[in-house]
């Protein structure tokens, strides 16, 4: 049977509504990240072990959190560069804003990316957070279709001025909030786009020598990549503060069967767990591929 040119070109690129699911860090004191991240930034604990604990919005999982005693940072390797938690409205970022003020949370940054506005952050162990909100898709594109973007100054009096004077009080981040994004340290941009984009399929929307921005579904990015950190760093010991995993989420079976396909195809090593597969990519940053 002959197959079109155009399905061909379709199964080579990943399903438009896969997502970036729940991110998974190694931490030195479990108990010192369980306050932070209930009581600096909102999230809800969902579940909890000895040494493991999950934590989300609404009951969705979003970050997974594992002890490890003495674990201490290494900024020289491959890893996490952020994760960035995603609220719906602007007014939810204003919410967070006024949070942070009122417990005294420190901020990183604060930027106007033109497609969306966002906070910066780092948790107790050097771990990179993003907090943001996407303007209307609408307006991420240039007349010529091309897709905009920047790093601007936030105006948080703008931002602010979402805000009534009967605000609830604060009682964590919405139910609705989501992974939007994971931004990674890589080794070597041009092995990670080959990683990312000839096999699992994503597609690029902003390109550099020292990074690279890619997409599902016109996205203005699910992953972000960067050799920051150095190029051809090593990945992080094992006895660091480090990214474990970070989930790729699939629409349905058919979209993962055909991710794993290429990633066969490529004689990429993978493993399979009971509810998802893994795969490092050439930074040894573990994916675990799952269906939503």
């Amino acid at each position: 049977m002959t197959t079109s040119t155009s399905t061909q070109v379709l199964e080579k690129v990943i399903a438009p509504e896969t997502h970036i699911g729940a991110v998974t860090l190694s931490v030195a004191d479990l108990a010192r990240s369980l306050d932070y991240y209930q009581h600096s930034i909102g999230l809800k604990l969902l579940n909890k072990t000895n040494d493991t604990a999950a934590l989300g919005a609404g009951d969705r999982v979003l970050l997974r959190l594992r002890e490890f005693s003495g674990a201490r940072l290494v900024r020289r390797a491959t890893g996490l560069y952020h994760f960035a938690l995603r609220v719906p409205t602007r007014r939810d970022l204003a919410r967070i804003i006024q949070h942070f003020f009122d417990s005294g949370t420190a901020l990183g940054g604060a930027s106007d990316h033109l497609v969306s506005e966002a906070l910066y952050l780092s948790d107790p162990d050097g771990h990179g957070i993003e907090m943001y909100r996407d303007r209307s898709r609408e307006t991420w594109f240039d007349a010529q279709g091309n897709l905009i973007g920047g790093t601007n100054p936030l105006d948080v009096r703008g931002v602010m001025s979402e805000l009534t004077a009967d605000e609830p009080a604060w009682n964590g981040l919405p139910d609705a909030t989501d992974m939007g994004h994971i931004h990674l340290q890589v080794a070597n941009i041009a092995d990670a786009n080959k990683f990312y984009l000839g096999v699992l399929g994503f597609e690029p929307t902003g390109q550099m020598p020292s990074a690279s921005f890619i997409s599902a579904g016109q996205y203005h990015h699910h992953i972000g990549m960067n050799t920051w950190a150095g190029v051809g760093v090593p990945p992080p010991p094992e006895t660091a503060a480090r990214l474990l995993s970070y989930e790729i989420v699939l629409p349905n079976q058919v979209a993962l069967d055909a991710v794993l396909n290429r990633i066969r195809a490529a004689d990429a090593p993978l493993s399979e767990s009971a509810d998802s597969w893994a795969v490092r990519d050439p930074s040894h940053n573990l994916v675990a591929l799952r269906v939503n």
